[in-house]
């Protein structure tokens, strides 16, 4: 990719647990939001902005260079977490993803709305109050 390209992608993306099992709870939750942070920081051309979710689905904010081919890093993102939880943390394969997920673009206007949303995430199912383009994964 040229270094002289201006690009503001933001995504917001949207995974669940399989058969939305509740796993994503105290230290394997800390676990499954660190180590997705670790790995998009460490990602050429995505940069982090928050990860969070619930017990069984895992929100993320990111902005990604042109060159990001969105479908193959998000399978990628997601296989080497579960691998990374189900040996390093549960020491057994309990955590699996569905397949699908959902992944939606908005402006860096909308950069501090999208990050407050997965900020509060519990809350906000809590009170029922989720926005359902953020919240939709599509299936296979």
């Amino acid at each position: 990719m040229s270094h002289n390209a201006y690009y503001e992608l933001y995504l917001h993306v949207v995974w669940r647990t399989k058969g939305s099992a509740a796993l994503l709870r105290g230290n394997v939750e800390a676990a499954v939001h660190h180590f997705l942070e670790q790995r998009v920081r460490e990602t050429d051309g995505v940069y982090f902005h928050e990860v969070g979710g619930t017990e069984d689905h895992v929100h993320l904010a990111v902005r990604i260079a042109p060159s990001v081919e969105i479908a193959k890093w998000i399978g990628d993102l997601k296989g080497a977490c579960s691998h990374h939880v189900n040996h390093e943390v549960l020491k057994q394969k309990l955590l699996y993803w569905q397949n699908g997920y959902g992944v939606v673009s908005f402006g860096k206007n909308n950069l501090d709305f999208v990050l407050d949303y997965i900020r509060s995430q519990r809350e906000h199912h809590r009170k029922n109050h989720t926005i359902d383009r953020l919240e939709r994964i599509a299936l296979n």
